[in-house]
């Protein structure tokens, strides 16, 4: 995480990062979109796994564009494609994605996830809330749309500071983690 240029943009922390790459079961010639990439730590690392991956860093803050540029450059990525706008409506000319994280959505997520499934309704897809509003959304959605295989999990993690002589534990928020496969239409 110490190595990500950062400024004041969010960032999906290591622990949860290593387990929504692993839920994403990124294949060598994926297509990923990264919606709300913010630093885009999640689009570095999956570009990382494979010069073969195709990833779409899609983010609407100019300051976050400039980062995930920054942190691609930093460590040396070259198959990741910055988007600058607002989704899904920026989805619209991108090359079709076999996978999706959904980090941020602006309170466009039902409009994305319905685009992701237009796009490929075979696709897999991974969301990160923290927000219990936001997961109350993402779990209708499940029901709506046909998918396969979803999977919630919630991840706690806490990290120990120092405080004189003794190390005391402090909790990161809660992240909630849905992965799911769309299973084409029913």
């Amino acid at each position: 995480d110490t190595e990500f240029l950062r400024d004041k943009v969010p960032m999906t922390k290591e622990e949860v990062r290593e387990i929504s790459l692993c839920k994403l079961g990124l294949t060598p010639d994926a297509v990923l979109y990264d919606v709300g990439s913010g630093t885009g730590s999640i689009a570095v690392e999956a570009a990382k796994l494979s010069d073969t991956i195709q990833v779409y860093a899609i983010e609407k803050k100019e300051t976050a564009q400039k980062l995930i540029r920054e942190n691609c450059r930093k460590f040396g990525i070259c198959n990741v494609s910055m988007i600058g706008g607002e989704a899904p409506e920026i989805l619209s000319g991108l090359q079709t994605p076999t996978h999706a994280f959904i980090g941020g959505s602006s309170g466009n997520l039902r409009q994305i996830l319905k685009t992701l499934y237009q796009k490929n309704s075979r696709m897999r897809v991974v969301v990160n809330v923290i927000s219990l509003e936001t997961l109350s959304e993402v779990t209708a959605m499940l029901s709506e749309l046909p998918v396969a295989g979803e999977e919630v999990i919630q991840v706690a993690v806490s990290r120990s500071k120092q405080a004189g002589n003794y190390h005391l534990m402090q909790a990161e928020n809660p992240v909630y983690i849905i992965s799911f496969c769309f299973r084409g239409s029913v």
